[in-house]
């Protein structure tokens, strides 16, 4: 959709500046949907239902590549170019969100809770309050672009910018708290450092942590420069930087957790659920002194 203004100045405003791809819409539909498949199935074996979030934004990021491709045929149509904005847009801070739950079950399954910056008890709710209030930023400012005028874009555009942000600003402070607890873990008897079998250290996780976070900062600093340029920028002319600065990123965020998935360490134990391993400790289990 286009849209000029008046005779004194011309805005020169499209949905797209280019014709979506069939091919690469097709192949990342495909690449995340197999991702989501076996994430589901990890999950399910498992029992690691915290990370349901993180299949939630698998499969946005699945649906929002399958409406690319019905954009293809019709780049004027509001309703595939809303669905593909929003949910594409919308599914980091999902996996964000699991990432959160697995350093507080970390902490508290190696009983280290005392080394974290953050109290457990109010980890994974700092976190999420702010994710929440990034995905509600960036959701709204979506569809609020989808309106398809100059003026919902501009607006809509800031609020996304704003959604960013802030997700930004918690995924760093994340990672300093992510950091400091694994520099302080690391100070602690070698010999605790393992989370459920000798193969299957913490440190690992924590390595895949940081890669997920790492990916998902990248994505969001170009989705931030993506909106500042505006509408008619040198990043929203060239649909291969969406698919190498988004598309890809989010993917290998997938693969990581899924090579080193978290649910394996925290979720089961032979097929049973663990109760000591709950997301938010208990009083008992906070006081109780490290390597009790």
């Amino acid at each position: 959709m286009s849209s000029t203004s008046s005779s004194d100045s011309t805005v020169n405003f499209a949905l797209y500046r280019y014709t979506p791809s069939i091919a690469a819409a097709s192949i990342f539909a495909a690449i995340f949907l197999a991702i989501t498949i076996f994430h589901f199935i990890r999950l399910w074996r498992c029992r690691a239902f915290f990370f349901i979030p993180f299949i939630i934004g698998l499969l946005f990021e699945c649906a929002g590549y399958i409406a690319r491709i019905f954009s293809h045929f019709n780049t004027k149509a509001l309703g595939p170019y809303i669905v593909q904005t929003m949910l594409i847009l919308v599914a980091p801070p999902l996996f964000a969100a699991s990432i959160y739950m697995t350093l507080g079950r970390v902490m508290v399954s190696l009983n280290s809770q005392q080394l974290s910056i953050v109290p457990v008890r109010f980890l994974t709710k700092v976190f999420v309050v702010g994710d929440v209030v990034s995905f509600l930023l960036q959701c709204g400012g979506g569809g609020y672009m989808a309106a398809g005028t100059v003026a919902a874009m501009n607006t809509g555009a800031h609020i996304v910018i704003g959604g960013l942000v802030i997700q930004l600003i918690f995924f760093g402070f994340f990672v300093v708290v992510s950091a400091v607890f694994h520099w302080r873990m690391k100070r602690r008897n070698p010999s605790r450092n393992q989370v459920s079998s000798p193969s299957k250290t913490w440190e690992s996780m924590m390595w895949a942590l940081y890669a997920a976070c790492f990916l998902i900062l990248v994505r969001s600093i170009f989705r931030v420069a993506e909106f500042v340029e505006g509408n008619d920028g040198f990043i929203m002319r060239r649909e291969y930087l969406l698919y190498i600065f988004d598309a890809c990123l989010m993917a290998l965020t997938g693969l990581v957790l899924a090579v080193v998935y978290p649910g394996s360490f925290l979720g089961s134990n032979d097929g049973k659920r663990e109760s000591a391993l709950q997301l938010m400790s208990t009083d008992e289990e906070r006081s109780k002194p490290y390597g009790a």
